[in-house]
């Protein structure tokens, strides 16, 4: 069971963030056209509520992550290079993720300041790793994926 005062550990990825993820990696899939995708194109592509994905790009256009296009031709687009877009700044715009956050309530004895600061190095290593991997690494490793699942059936 949760501690109700402690904040949330970002080691399991949300259907939230996950959701985001997803439809970054569809546009930074297609970044290099120039092309924006509309939301009903990444949702059918990526399986995931239409509705739902206009509050998450809402969200990501808010931290500057992507841009909206109006228009018959328009849509979403990324803001800047997928080599560029930390999974960091993805998950830290879904969730809002203050690392540096300690609940007031907390009690101070020994043994609760021995557990706080070993969550406090898990989560400087989630976030670590997070900052380590962008967009564009992201691609590449499901594009070796496709590439082992056509060399499987051939």
């Amino acid at each position: 069971m949760a501690c109700p005062s402690c904040p949330l550990l970002p080691v399991d990825l949300s259907c939230k963030s996950e959701y985001a993820l997803l439809a970054l990696m569809e546009l930074s899939a297609h970044y290099n056209t120039g092309e924006p995708l509309q939301i009903r194109q990444i949702a059918a592509k990526q399986n995931i509520p239409d509705r739902y994905l206009e509050q998450l790009l809402a969200t990501l256009r808010r931290a500057g992550l992507v841009r909206s296009q109006r228009g018959a031709k328009g849509g979403y687009l990324l803001t800047q290079e997928p080599w560029k877009i930390t999974l960091l700044d993805i998950v830290n715009c879904i969730e809002g993720i203050d690392s540096q956050s300690e609940p007031e309530s907390t009690p101070k004895t020994t043994e609760s300041l021995v557990v706080r600061e070993l969550w406090q190095e898990v989560r400087q290593a989630a976030e670590a790793l997070l900052q380590k991997y962008t967009l564009q690494d992201l691609a590449e490793k499901r594009d070796a994926k496709h590439q082992m699942d056509i060399m499987y059936y051939i």
